[in-house]
């Protein structure tokens, strides 16, 4: 390599051909590449393919874990509800039979449980519903990965 430039210039070296150690700036050839069998190269592509198929069923592994778990709590949340709207029936029945039955003031406190376990009800449902809507069963990283597996395949191909 030289260097150019005067007394007050900042160095930048500049390839030299004649002293270089590139064998392309030699003039010359690169060097032979390593010959691999085609057993060896059937081998690392199987162990590659592989490992990537590993690395792939345990990310599905993980994003199924994450949806069930969101399914779990969506489902939970509707059996409340549904318990919930078990307790009001039954409140709302009481009431109507204390009603027809007897006039006092009894049924108006079960009518006033009964639109308390109403509106548990309606709550928990209407959240239990945003749970299952937001559950995602596409498997969006997987996915992804396995479109980037069938293009690396490809290349690995060619």
């Amino acid at each position: 390599m030289s260097v150019t430039g005067g007394p007050g210039d900042s160095v930048h070296p500049t390839p030299d051909p004649l002293h270089s150690t590139d064998p392309l700036h030699q003039g010359g050839t690169l060097p032979p590449t390593e010959t691999r069998s085609l057993g060896d190269i059937i081998g690392d592509i199987t162990a590659g393919l592989s490992n990537l198929i590993k690395q792939e069923m345990e990310l599905a592994r993980t994003e199924i874990k994450q949806e069930v778990s969101t399914l779990g709590k969506g489902a939970g949340l509707l059996g409340g509800a549904g318990v919930a709207g078990h307790l009001m029936l039954l409140f709302l029945s009481l009431a109507v039979v204390y009603l027809l039955d007897n006039w006092m003031p009894t049924e108006l406190a079960a009518l006033i449980v009964a639109v308390v376990w109403g509106v548990a009800a309606a709550v928990l449902g209407a959240r239990g519903r945003k749970e299952i809507k937001e559950a995602d069963p596409q498997l969006p990283k997987t996915q992804q990965t396995l479109k980037e597996d069938v293009q690396w395949a490809k290349a690995q191909k060619s």
